[in-house]
């Protein structure tokens, strides 16, 4: 899925616009006792309680494509006959409605999923008319192309309130407020099958996770029966040592300082071009930012090689996942350096009487502990 279909999706979760009916769920405990179950149909909910249903569902679908929300494709032969496959599907083509596929779809988290404390497992099912869209963009509402019919699934933490005290209005008094509990934001969820080029597509599923150095591999080899991509924070850190394992004294600060401006541009230039698919680069295209920033080439061979024995020669990365556009870090044992990217160029390394310095040019405007301090 790219962006425009996620958004598209998400612009459905208001109480005008979804055509969810109700709310399945289940509240697991710490020691993976089921607590209680529920289905509770929208309608008979307050609008503020339905509101905030729809909202937790929503965030199963926020985040960034490639490190919060990533795509998991299943093999033909899983779509043919695998058990885990038609489960979904029968969720799906259920609406909800069949218990003994709910069921087991509870039972299949709880035996797999490892989070500390209580969690709520959240089941919804949605039906969405596609509006027909022209070559040029152009929306027909009333002219619908497909029904879209599809899952979500958010496994939400509750976490208890801190006891103090409270006012309450009728007495005009302050009392002790008991400890309670409260759904917090999914750590991770799903939405089956995936909305690809604006259509059901069976073989895919969008799978999302809040904390991107944490993939629940468990949940997924559970659920899915799938391999699932590097976490996006894995993959920065084991980019991160690629470079300094294999440039060797290439890997200077200017050549670290050209490798993060050649990506951001890049990262920009992309989102100029509108395009809708994600951005993903493969081997090739980093040995030529690697070449074009003065890595000799004997150092790049050593990262190709580095490259296909971590990610796969084959493989694409994003770059989104393995530089930060909005920071630019530097850092020594007793001192860490944060630079506006654009302003990288204030830095400079020195040796200067056989000691290794860092520089910074600085014009005006320096403080130290609050106060301006002049440079003379």
């Amino acid at each position: 899925m790219n962006e425009k279909e996620v958004a598209e999706i998400r612009r459905r979760f208001r109480q005008d616009k979804s055509n969810i009916t109700h709310i399945r769920g289940c509240f697991v405990n710490e020691k993976r006792e089921i607590v209680s179950e529920f289905d509770q149909s929208l309608a008979l909910m307050s609008q503020e309680e339905s509101e905030k249903f729809l909202a937790i569902i929503k965030r199963t679908l926020s985040g960034t494509l490639g490190k919060n929300l990533i795509d998991i494709a299943f093999a033909t032969q899983q779509v043919v006959d695998g058990e885990e496959h038609k489960l979904l599907m029968g969720l799906r083509d259920s609406s909800l409605k069949d218990e003994t596929s709910v069921q087991a779809f509870f039972q299949r988290v709880i035996q797999a999923i490892n989070l500390e404390g209580n969690y709520l497992i959240l089941l919804a099912h949605d039906t969405y008319d596609v509006p027909y869209r022209s070559k040029d963009g152009g929306k027909q509402d009333d002219a619908s192309s497909e029904v879209f019919s599809y899952i979500l699934c958010s496994i939400c933490p509750i976490k208890p309130t801190q006891p103090a005290l409270s006012y309450y209005v009728v007495e005009n008094e302050f009392h002790d407020r008991k400890t309670d509990w409260i759904i917090s934001a999914p750590e991770l969820g799903f939405m089956f099958p995936a909305f690809d080029d604006r259509s059901a597509n069976i073989y895919n599923t969008l799978y999302y996770t809040r904390d991107t150095k944490e993939s629940h591999a468990e949940f997924i080899d559970a659920v899915f029966k799938t391999d699932i991509p590097m976490p996006a924070a894995a993959q920065k850190e084991i980019f991160q040592s690629m470079l300094g394992d294999t440039l060797a004294n290439d890997c200077s600060y200017e050549v670290m300082q050209s490798v993060h401006e050649r990506l951001c541009e890049m990262i920009e230039e992309h989102k100029a071009s509108k395009e809708v698919d994600p951005l993903a680069i493969s081997k090739s295209t980093v040995k030529s930012v690697l070449k074009s920033c003065g890595v000799s080439d004997s150092n790049v061979s050593s990262f190709d090689e580095k490259f296909d024995a971590e990610f796969g020669a084959d493989v694409k990365i994003s770059p989104q996942n393995i530089i930060d556009t909005k920071k630019f870090e530097v850092r020594a044992p007793e001192v860490t350096i944060h630079v506006n990217p654009e302003c990288s160029d204030l830095l400079e390394t020195r040796m200067i009487n056989g000691s290794k310095y860092i520089l910074i040019r600085v014009d005006a405007g320096v403080e130290v502990n609050g106060v301006n301090i002049h440079i003379s």
